[in-house]
């Protein structure tokens, strides 16, 4: 029994031993120090210790060495300042140098401030002041700082937030990245230094020595030179302007695409490619597109639609190529066309329609893909047609169609068909761009319903010609001329047999026509669009300072008056929630719910938060207006419980448009949720709202904050 008690004793003895060596293991340590002074007047409770010629001060405190010329240490507080040539290391991570710094053996905080170095394996932060947070393993500044990262570049802002543990860094305000290959401003910046990537949030630019890349959400991996943007985005290199809803870029190999709603344009040559896929090769200076992809030129203020299964655009610009492939259609709004495949040379102005096909099949399915074009009231095809254009006064000049050449229009008053077909078809376009003189070369046939001045059928013509010449005016047939004409007559309508009334090889295709830029997609299959995944939504920084981190500071009770200082400076927006802890205030309007506080029970466990419970069997929901017009305005809220809500900024009165808003599935656990918003002047005030609860919600709150972010 004895022995038993003596055991007792033991254990007893050593739980108190061990808990007086855990707290012990807390206060900071003076290793080393070359002279000790007190001075009760001015640094009251206060160990006053200089290095000596030999070394510096030597602090010791959880694993972390700092070393400085002097140092006040309060005993009580457990709390140090430290002057000239300061020191920080933390393991093999940690190495800060500074002027001065201000550590709490208590929060673990360190302030640093006059030309202030932290170092890691991975990058360096230079910077004024800074916090460094051990307990979050936590870095931050927020009066313009530094980073450099090896090959990844200098970074620089504003504000910056270093994570250690996960390597990564959150840049606001002024945010710049420059390296040897590209140059990067953005408003929000997220970083991570042991791969190098960079995500861009807000109005953001990527400038290398061969583009310019725009957008408002985006990746850039600074190793390997690649990236995304998301979100108006653009490139811009040389003459041309590169839009859509995703492009990737690879700077290695000059080469970018882009996906969904996409447009590029052509300065120079006054053009435009749209389409929803594209491949874009700058040092071949070649674009690929495809999924309803469309050229627009501009003529004379008219434009040319050139649309088509693929469509590739190559050379530099005074010598560029379009080649258009698979079922492709042209309109302008006195011309249209089909082809196989079209290719345009912009440089001399020949546009060729092409049938890569067999020219003798006769089946359907190949008639179909024949070059056909329209002018006004004439339909032409062939084998080949060539378009050739003025391009200096931006308006068509002439057409040949090669082999099987064949010129149809319809009988202005009758049913019937006027026809002309030989070995090659050449026409001139006058100003108007219509067609006035028509040359049909070898073995030509004509079938002409020949009318006199009053419109009256004299007859109907029908003739062979070594060559046929052709006048029209006013889209009507003015004067035929025969030349080496074989034979030929004119025969009265009833005379003339029905089944001579078409050439062989008499195919009317105006049901094909397209009359409209909409008709150039109506035969289409269902265009599907892939669904970009893309980036997360910028979350923005929690304060540094936030309710977690004060109240380690207020658990530090006395505090000397410069921790008092470093942990103020950080507050730089109020708070414009009144009552903004207290939801039974006036100032929380409320609808349909009851509100009851549940004091010593938050994030924090001394604060009091609140419950809203719905109180009817339709939702209700509470809020607080802001006499805030316009800014940019940063909702944070803790939240547990069980269901879900939605919290909003929302429009004060009006129409209550909601400008931001949050579908939170609510845990067990306290969360911190954020949303934030820009709000434009739209003559109504802000509303910070907290709905869709009912009494199957069990919503517990605390600590909402609404802050302006303040350029």
């Amino acid at each position: 029994m004895l022995k038993a008690f003596h055991l007792l004793v033991f254990i007893a003895l050593f739980s108190i031993f061990s808990t007086y060596e855990a707290v012990a293991q807390k206060k900071i340590e003076i290793k080393y120090s070359g002279f000790l002074n007190f001075d009760e007047d001015n640094y009251p409770g206060a160990k006053i210790l200089t290095r000596d010629d030999s070394e510096q001060v030597h602090i010791v405190h959880e694993s972390i060495n700092m070393w400085c010329d002097k140092a006040y240490y309060y005993g009580n507080e457990n709390f140090l300042e430290a002057y000239g040539n300061v020191k920080m290391i933390q393991g093999d991570t940690i190495n800060m140098t500074s002027k001065y710094v201000e550590y709490s053996g208590i929060t673990q905080l360190a302030f640093a401030s006059g030309d202030v170095v932290l170092k890691d394996p991975n990058s360096t932060i230079t910077t004024d002041t800074l916090y460094f947070d051990r307990e979050r393993q936590q870095a931050f500044y927020q009066n313009h700082g530094k980073v450099v990262k090896d090959s990844s570049g200098i970074i620089t802002s504003r504000v910056g937030r270093y994570y250690m543990e996960n390597k990564k860094y959150q840049f606001v305000d002024s945010v710049v990245l420059t390296n040897p290959d590209a140059k990067i401003l953005s408003d929000y910046f997220d970083f991570y230094s042991a791969t190098g990537h960079a995500y861009l949030f807000g109005p953001s630019t990527i400038t290398t020595e061969e583009s310019i890349t725009y957008c408002e959400k985006g990746f850039y991996d600074t190793k390997a030179k690649t990236g995304y943007a998301m979100k108006n985005a653009k490139i811009d290199y040389d003459s041309k302007e590169i839009l859509g809803d995703s492009l990737y870029f690879d700077q290695n190999r000059n080469f970018s695409s882009a996906t969904n709603n996409i447009k590029i344009i052509d300065t120079i040559n006054n053009s435009v490619v749209k389409g929803h896929y594209a491949e874009i090769f700058k040092a071949k200076d070649s674009i690929f597109i495809t999924k309803r992809a469309y050229a627009i030129t501009t003529q004379e203020k008219d434009s040319i639609y050139i649309h088509g299964d693929t469509l590739m655009v190559t050379g530099k610009p005074e010598k560029r190529i379009t080649r258009v492939f698979r079922n492709v259609k042209l309109y302008k709004s006195d011309l249209s066309g089909k082809a196989d495949s079209i290719h345009v040379n912009h440089e001399s102005g020949l546009t060729q329609l092409i049938n890569i096909n067999d020219p003798t099949k006769t089946d359907a399915f190949s008639v179909s893909r024949k070059p056909i074009l329209w002018n006004i009231g004439n339909q032409m095809t062939g084998d080949t047609i060539h378009l050739q254009s003025d391009t200096v006064k931006e308006k068509m000049d002439s057409l040949i169609v090669f082999n099987h050449a064949f010129l149809i229009s319809k009988d202005t008053l009758g049913d019937g068909y006027n026809q002309i077909n030989g070995k090659k078809l050449i026409g001139l376009f006058n100003d108007d761009n219509e067609i006035y003189h028509i040359d049909i070369i070898k073995n030509a046939q004509s079938i002409y319903y020949f009318r006199n001045e009053n419109n009256e059928l004299v007859g109907i013509d029908k003739s062979k010609s070594g060559l046929i010449n052709i006048l029209i005016n006013d889209n009507a047939i003015e004067e035929v001329r025969k030349i080496n004409q074989v034979d030929g007559d004119i025969y009265p309508e009833s005379e003339f047999p029905e089944i001579d009334k078409l050439l062989k090889g008499f195919d009317w295709r105006e049901e094909e026509r397209p009359s409209s830029v909409e008709d150039l997609f109506k035969d289409d299959p269902p265009l599907e669009l892939p669904i970009i995944k893309g980036l997360e939504d910028y979350v923005p920084q929690d304060d540094f300072f936030d309710g977690t981190l004060k109240e380690r500071l207020n658990f530090e009770g006395k505090k000397p008056k410069a921790l008092k200082l470093a942990s103020s400076k950080i507050k730089k927006n109020p708070n414009l929630l009144i009552s903004r802890n207290n939801f039974k205030a006036s100032e929380w309007e409320k609808v349909r719910v009851r509100v009851n506080s549940n004091t010593g029970v938050s994030p924090i466990n001394t604060a009091t938060s609140f419950t809203l419970v719905g109180t009817k069997s339709q939702n209700g929901y509470i809020y607080q207006h802001v006499p805030k017009l316009k800014g940019n305005f940063k909702l944070t809220i803790w939240l547990k419980g069980k269901g879900s809500v939605l919290i909003a900024l929302q429009e004060h009165e009006g129409d209550t448009s909601l400008y931001r808003k949050k579908i939170v599935t609510l845990s067990k656990e306290w969360t911190k949720h954020t949303i934030q918003c820009q709000k434009d002047d739209d003559g109504h005030k802000l509303r910070v709202i907290i709905s869709r609860i009912n009494s199957s919600t069990n919503l517990e709150l605390w600590n909402p904050e609404l802050i302006e972010i303040l350029p």
